[in-house]
Order: C-alpha cells, then structure tokens, then sequence
C-alpha cells in the first residue's frame, strides 16, 4: 500500500479546536450585540417593524443552520464508530493470523511471531504519534516494511509446510490483516469538506446577528437567553469538530486503541 500525502491543513487547524471555538463564541457575541444595535436603530425610525420579517428571512436561514449542524453531527458521529470499529476488525484480523502461524513448522513459525510482535507495537505507536503526521508516515513505512518481512516468512513457511491447511489458513488472515490497514489509513484521512465547516460557523455567525436584531424587540433586555445560545452552539461546534479528529481533543480512541494494546499484551514479551 503505497502512502498518499496527508493533509495537514485540516489537522493543524483541529488541532486548536479550542481557540478556534472561543474566537467563534466571541464573533457571536460582537455579532448579536451588532444585531441588537441595528434592531434599535429600525425601532426608532419604524416601530414596530421588527417582527414582519422574521417569517420571510429568519426562519428559512435558522432552519438551514439547523439542518447543517445535524448533517455535520450525525457524518461526524458515524465516521468516529466507523473508525472504532476498524480497531476491533485490526485487532481480531491480527489476533487471528498470529493464531494461524501454529500452521507452519516451528522454525518458520517463531521468526514471525517475533516480526508479528513489532508490527503490533509499530500500529499503535503510528496513531499514538498524531499530530505529528511526519513521525507518522515514517512509522507507517516502518510497518509497511514489517508487513512484507511477515508476507514473505509466511509464504516460505507455508511452501516447506506439510500441512496442506497452512496456506488456505494463514494467506488469507494476512490479506485481512494487511487490507485493513489501508481502511484505517482512509478512515483517518477522510473527513467533512473543510467548506462544509466553513459554511457551519458563518452561519453561527448570521444567526446570531439576526438574534441580536430581534431581541432589539423585547422591552426589557435579558442576557441570559443570549448567552446560552452562544454557549449551546459553541460547544455543539467543539463536539462536532472534537469528533471528527478523536485524537485531539477530549474525545479520545483510547478505549479502542486499549484492544489492540490487549492483543499485543497476549502475545507476550
């Protein structure tokens, strides 16, 4: 599997998730105080007027800001159990051929067992490196060379093997156990178009400046209501961008990653 060139635009700026969530919650404040201020101003020469538009242009942008933040949640949602899943299927893939290396005779068998044992610590030290997606791709070629050390002792074993079973069993497992990495690699690139986040937080931004104009209407002025939408769709923000790169941030693969640490574990020192 030969590595593409990993985009590192997106992971630097997920990686500051944070700061990039607080500048956001800070333009929604700037935004719904700019709002209120225009609404005032309309009040003045129009009393009154403020209402009449809220059915024509407000309501159809809330609920495409709406619409947006469930597509961007539900998509990041379900690549972040996709991704856990693919540990489980690496890990049984991997468990499963080590088993099957019994198949061949002790002489080809043990070189293996030792190259399989730094394959598994090579694939979880790769994802342990995140985000330092140069140590990354060298440790990815580092088990990329392990892959075909383990490819090829297994097909010399499997030829000398008398065990007939032996490359019905094991040449597959491997294929399994190889392919799956390429899923993996896929999963950790693929992600929401960075437009699609673009689009997520300038409408953050609008929305709250049409919220500013209409509590321009109230007649008496409560910041709490204000300040709870700010708060409510900033950390909605920070969830879905958490979960797109759970290697980051508070959302974390580390109960995930623990079962592909107990397959190693199994296999002794």
């Amino acid at each position: 599997m030969a590595l593409t060139v990993f985009n590192q635009v997106p992971m630097a700026i997920f990686a500051y998730s944070i700061p990039v969530i607080l500048i956001l919650g800070v333009g929604m404040y700037l935004l719904l105080e700019l709002g209120e201020w225009i609404g005032r101003k309309h009040l003045g020469r129009s009393a009154g007027k403020l209402k009449d538009t809220f059915g024509v242009v407000d309501g159809p942008i809330f609920a495409l800001f709406g619409l947006l933040v469930a597509f961007t949640f539900s998509s990041a949602l379900t690549r972040f159990e996709g991704r856990r899943a693919l540990i489980v299927q690496e890990a049984n893939a991997i468990g499963t051929a080590y088993l099957r290396l019994d198949l061949l005779q002790p002489s080809d068998r043990d070189p293996l067992q030792g190259y399989f044992k730094k394959y598994v610590d090579s694939r979880i030290r790769t994802y342990e490196l995140i985000p330092n997606m140069n140590a990354v791709l060298k440790e990815c070629e580092r088990s990329q060379g392990l892959q075909c050390q383990i490819w090829k002792g297994a097909l010399e074993g499997v030829a000398k093997s008398p065990n007939t079973l032996a490359g019905m069993q094991l040449i597959p497992a491997l294929n399994e156990m190889i392919d799956i990495t390429t899923s993996r690699t896929s999963a950790m690139q693929f992600h929401t178009p960075m437009v699609i986040f673009g689009m997520l937080m300038a409408l953050s931004l609008i929305t709250s400046l049409l919220v500013g104009y209409q509590f321009a209407g109230l007649e008496k002025k409560n910041r709490l209501h204000p300040v709870l939408f700010i708060i409510t769709i900033s950390i909605t923000c920070y969830v879905i961008l958490d979960m797109e790169y759970p290697r980051l941030g508070f959302i974390r693969m580390d109960s995930a990653d623990a079962i592909l640490r107990d397959v190693r574990t199994s296999f002794g020192p």
